[in-house]
């Protein structure tokens, strides 16, 4: 697929759009893990220049989907059970206060209608069995957790793990699956909104723990571990 080939969102440039095309095909598995990923043939295979692929793999490298090499250039990185494991650790770390916050911020009288909105996305995404778009709902979802702290460090810290956390919600995504995610992020966003703080760190602590043994049970027969 080819840069030409993909419905260009309103104002997305040729780097925004050559990194949601790499992250795709990263993601589907086009692209397996530990490949290089050479600018040339990058470029070519998408119908642009160097200069998309160069930034698109800096940006998707910030995620923790691409490692940058010196001399060597870029690969895809390889996921291990250890960092699916650490990642668990992490968002249990920031998700949790972050949805605290927000639903403390909401109670003094902060909007969280981006939640809202994200939310409405991924239900109609569930409702039409759309993986990707569940996927990508799910990633924006808790990623408006954190953006709803305003904390800018705290986003700033969870910026490299939101590849990761894209890519592992592909991986383990079923339609069952899918429903409870979703019925679990409704009442997060319910408790958010209701401006009640520590029901929304208790719901979002025990969605995010819940899911640590099945997806590390689910995913040791694929991954390496470490």
């Amino acid at each position: 697929m080819t840069l030409a080939e993909v419905a260009e969102p309103p104002g997305a440039s040729h780097v925004e759009r050559t990194e949601e095309l790499i992250r795709a095909h990263v993601h589907s598995g086009a692209y397996k893990p530990g490949a290089r990923l050479r600018e040339r043939e990058l470029a070519e295979a998408l119908g642009v220049s160097r200069v998309p692929v160069r930034e698109a793999l800096m940006r998707l490298a910030a995620e923790g989907l691409v490692v940058l090499e010196p001399r060597r250039g870029a690969r895809v990185r390889r996921l291990t059970l250890r960092d699916v494991d650490e990642l668990f650790d992490l968002r249990l770390s920031l998700e949790v206060f972050a949805a605290r916050r927000a639903a403390e911020l909401v109670a003094r009288g902060g909007d969280h209608g981006v939640l809202r909105k994200v939310m409405d996305e991924a239900e109609a995404a569930t409702r039409h069995g759309d993986a990707a778009g569940i996927a990508a709902a799910n990633t924006a979802f808790h990623a408006e957790l954190i953006t709803m702290t305003g904390n800018s460090l705290l986003q700033s810290s969870f910026q490299p793990s939101m590849g990761l956390m894209h890519w592992l919600f592909r991986l383990t995504a079923t339609e069952r699956g899918a429903e409870q995610h979703c019925a679990e992020h409704r009442q997060i966003c319910d408790a958010i909104g209701a401006g009640r703080p520590r029901l929304a760190e208790a719901l979002t602590f025990s969605h995010i723990d819940i899911r640590r043994e099945p997806v590390m049970r689910s995913l040791a027969e694929t991954l390496p571990a470490d």
